[in-house]
């Protein structure tokens, strides 16, 4: 009993000298992804009115953790839809865009696609709010899109098309910008991973279980910076896709409309229906998740872009 009573002196001390170590709560993303998908209806681009209750589930949430939560609305064929963005930093200061849509394709639940994402933006916003954001040298802005899904991908309509237009007409400073998309599926399984080109497996292997950090060729200081700090936490696999943007899913979610203004993007993403069969389709439930695994890929998130938003 003296042992362990040492034991738990020793790792105590050791956690107080490291300062406050905070993680993302397994319990919270299930929560969110069960709250966000439930119901009889389908956030689509048809349904506005789920669409909006969703929007505003969202702002409430994020509305406990910041004192700056903002909509961003704007009509496609004379229909409101909304973007909801929060805030931490310096108001002027330089901003890293952290984004997750909330939208569905057609009619399903949409749990990895991508209520994942939207969980893990609401997960990172309650862990942000213990930092004493009014001391770093860059803001973040954690931003849920809608309408990122068909018929808006890649046009106009697309909600994160709308909020890089919007900065860019604004002349506002941009480091980088995230994308959280699909971060719920695992698959511990030989040949459970597929690629877009078969010969990938040589390098990444066949079983789909890790989480993939995806960007350009030659992505830029803040792709690299953010990728280190993320790869830093060891506690899920880790493997760093680049390619070429031409390469099938390198641009398949809302960093493209930060690209098209030239600043430096990346994608976070369990690799869709590269390894995700149900993506698309109404097996996309909240129990097919692995909210322990999304858990991880949160908290290293947290730890990476909270270590850049301080310099």
């Amino acid at each position: 009993m003296k042992n362990l009573l040492v034991v738990f002196l020793l790792i105590s001390f050791g956690a107080l000298a490291k300062g406050t170590v905070v993680c993302a709560d397994s319990i919270q993303l299930r929560r969110h992804v069960y709250t966000i998908t439930g119901g009889p209806t389908f956030r689509n681009i048809n349904d506005t009115t789920t669409l909006n209750k969703t929007s505003h589930y969202i702002q409430n949430e994020l509305g406990k953790y910041t004192t700056t939560v903002t909509l961003q609305p704007y009509q496609v064929n004379g229909k409101e839809y909304r973007n909801i963005i929060a805030s931490y930093g310096p108001e002027n200061a330089p901003r890293i865009i952290i984004g997750a849509h909330y939208d569905v394709c057609d009619e399903q639940a949409g749990a990895d696609d991508n209520a994942s994402g939207v969980a893990g933006l609401l997960e990172l916003a309650r862990m942000l709010s213990k930092e004493d954001a009014s001391k770093w040298q860059y803001r973040i802005d954690l931003v849920a899109y809608t309408l990122e899904e068909p018929p808006s991908f890649k046009t106009a309509n697309m909600g994160s098309t709308v909020h890089a237009r919007h900065l860019a007409e604004a002349h506002v400073p941009v480091l980088g910008m995230i994308s959280l998309e699909m971060i719920g599926y695992y698959k511990d399984a030989k040949h459970t991973q597929k690629y877009p080109l078969g010969f990938f497996k040589w390098f990444y292997g066949t079983r789909g279980n890790y989480i993939t950090v995806v960007k350009k060729l030659h992505g830029g200081k803040f792709v690299r910076q953010f990728t280190r700090g993320f790869k830093h936490g060891d506690n899920i696999i880790t493997k760093v896709f680049a390619a070429p943007s031409w390469v099938p899913g390198v641009d398949w979610s809302d960093h493209l409309s930060y690209w098209a203004y030239g600043w430096q993007a990346l994608m976070i993403t369990d690799t869709s229906f590269f390894r995700n069969a149900n993506y698309h389709e109404k097996t996309d439930t909240p129990d097919t998740l692995d909210y322990s695994r999304m858990s991880f890929v949160v908290t290293n998130l947290f730890n990476a872009v909270s270590k850049m938003a301080k310099g």
